[in-house]
């Protein structure tokens, strides 16, 4: 082989395992972005309809706006800071699962290289690469251990790695967007009268879910019409499960 075709089957070898890690490296980013989104999603419509549902149960129920504003903040404070909590907890065992499965790795390439290093060229067979290209591919990735190991995270588990920043940054974006949807439904009672504050927390709510709706399906994927409608169906349901149980009780206590 002349010195031509060795050079440019070493940049091949080297431009596939940059690509590699470049695809981990995007596959990171995006996750990150997903993550990002969802924690504001689960945050931000957890408060929302937990909060609509209460205001209309205690309207339901017969009770005043003063009760509904103390125990509608009450609520937000100590669902945010539960929501976060769960969230913490909940990201952090993606994260045991990855450290977990990462250690299995390691140690399955220590004790069964052969068996590990032919699944590395299964892998990048499958991706159509063949012959002399294929077998420097592999010798290149498994002459490293940690790109060997990263490598079989992310092409054969899928799987991304967790880290602390995001698991306390994802609490944070949760607690937050908890927050802040628990306020949404609630400002109308603290600013009007009752009855127009109903309707004003019924449509502030509505148009709310519906635009996290249409945002998630312009992010990700899918219908904007049908993820937004889906959001607003899913909400106003739950929130109305509220109003029926104040309904229930007030016509019991009455």
């Amino acid at each position: 082989m002349n010195k031509t075709t060795t050079t440019a089957l070493g940049g091949a070898v080297r431009a596939t395992v940059d690509g590699a890690r470049k695809s981990s490296m995007i596959g990171k980013e995006t996750h990150s972005t997903n993550n990002s989104l969802r924690d504001v999603i689960l945050g931000g419509q957890d408060g929302l309809v937990n909060m609509l549902g209460i205001a209309l149960g205690v309207v339901a129920a017969g009770g005043s706006t003063h009760v509904l504003v103390v125990t509608g903040i009450a609520a937000a404070i100590t669902e945010s800071i539960s929501m976060g909590a769960v969230a913490y907890t909940s990201f952090g065992s993606d994260r045991d699962f990855y450290l977990a499965e990462k250690a299995r790795e390691q140690k399955e390439i220590s004790t069964r290289p052969e068996e590990e290093r032919e699944e590395i060229r299964e892998i990048y067979a499958a991706k159509g690469f063949k012959g002399r290209l294929l077998e420097d591919v592999v010798s290149t990735i498994t002459s490293n251990r940690e790109t060997w190991v990263s490598t079989m995270m992310n092409e054969e588990l899928h799987l991304q790695p967790v880290e602390q920043q995001s698991l306390v940054r994802s609490a944070v974006v949760v607690t937050v967007a908890t927050l802040i949807g628990h306020f949404i439904p609630i400002i109308p009672f603290m600013v009007v009268a009752r009855t127009p504050a109903i309707v004003l927390a019924i449509v502030l709510s509505a148009v709310t879910l519906f635009a996290v709706g249409v945002y998630s399906a312009k992010t990700l994927v899918g219908d904007w019409r049908k993820s937004g409608l889906q959001m607003v169906a899913i909400g106003l349901g739950a929130a109305a499960v509220g109003f029926f149980i104040g309904r229930l009780f007030h016509t019991v206590g009455g």
